[in-house]
C-alpha cells in the first residue's frame, strides 16, 4: 500500500526525533540506523528511504527546526506590524525555544557539523536557504516602509543573518548564565546594532568591503564570546550618535 504524503510527514518527524532521543543517551557513533528504525517503527530499509545516513538525519533535524520557527513566527498575531529587529527576533527566539527541550543533542550534533567542514561552506547550512528567503522578505518589507534606506545587497545580507543564526546557537550553547539571558541580551544588542546600521546606510559600505571578512569575524566572536557585549553595546552607541 502506498504512504501517503500526510504519513511520510509524519514517519520523517517521528524518525528525526527518534534519533534525536537514541543520540542523546548513546551518542552519535554509539547509534546505528537499525536501532533508530526498529524504535520508530519503521523497517530496516524503509529508513533509508526516508535518510540514506545518520548525517542527513541529523541536518534534517536542523531543517526541521527552522521551518518549524518560522512557521510559528509566521502565526505570530500582529507580527506584520513589528519592527525589522522584532521580527529578526522572534524568528532567532522561536528557534531557540524550539532547540530548548533538545540542547544536550544539539551540542552534539554542532560536533559533527564541525567535523564536517563542508557544512560551513556556502548553502550546504541547514535550513539556510529558508532563513535567506525568510530574512530577504523581512529585509524588502522594512525598505518599503521607509524603515531602512535602500539597501542592494539584500540577498548577501541575508545569507550573512542565516549564518548569524547558526552563530547565536553556538553562543547559546556556551551560555551559563541564568536562564540564557546573556544570549538575550546579545541578540537584542546585536540585532539592534544591524538595523541601526541599516538605518544609516553603513551596511552597504561594510558589504562592498566583503561579506567573507564579515562572516569570519562574526563566527570568530560568537565562538569566543569574550567581550562581545561590550563590543555590541559600544557599536549601538556609536551608530546610535551616527543615526541622531
Amino acid at each position: 500500500m502506498r504512504t501517503s504524503k500526510a504519513q511520510q510527514a509524519k514517519n520523517h518527524r517521528l524518525i528525526i526525533q527518534t534519533a534525536v532521543d537514541l543520540m542523546t543517551q548513546h551518542g552519535f557513533e554509539g547509534t546505528t540506523m537499525k536501532q533508530i528504525a526498529r524504535a520508530a517503527d519503521v523497517g530496516d530499509a524503509t529508513i533509508y528511504k526516508y535518510f540514506p545516513t545518520k548525517e542527513k538525519l541529523v541536518t534534517a533535524y536542523f531543517e526541521q527546526a527552522i521551518a518549524d520557527a518560522v512557521a510559528q513566527a509566521d502565526k505570530t498575531e500582529g507580527q506584520n506590524e513589528f519592527s525589522l529587529q522584532e521580527r529578526l527576533q522572534l524568528v532567532v527566539n522561536s528557534l531557540l525555544e524550539g532547540l530548548l527541550a533538545d540542547r544536550e543533542f544539539v551540542g552534539l550534533a554542532r560536533g559533527m557539523v564541525e567535523r564536517t567542514p563542508t557544512l560551513l561552506l556556502g548553502e550546504q547550512l541547514p535550513g539556510k536557504p529558508l532563513l535567506r528567503q525568510t530574512f530577504v522578505q523581512m529585509l524588502e518589507q522594512a525598505e518599503t516602509s521607509g524603515e531602512i534606506v535602500s539597501c542592494g545587497f539584500k540577498p548577501s545580507l541575508a545569507g550573512l543573518l542565516a549564518d548569524y543564526v547558526y552563530g547565536v546557537i553556538a553562543y547559546w550553547l556556551r551560555d551559563t548564565s541564568d536562564q540564557f539571558t546573556n544570549t538575550t541580551q546579545m541578540v537584542d544588542l546585536s540585532l539592534g546594532v544591524l538595523v541601526l546600521a541599516l538605518r544609516s546606510g553603513l551596511v552597504d559600505k561594510l558589504l562592498e568591503l566583503g561579506g567573507f571578512m564579515v562572516r569570519s569575524q562574526l563566527a570568530r566572536l560568537m565562538q569566543d564570546g569574550n567581550g562581545l557585549l561590550d563590543l555590541l553595546q559600544l557599536a549601538r552607541r556609536g551608530l546610535g550618535g551616527v543615526r541622531s
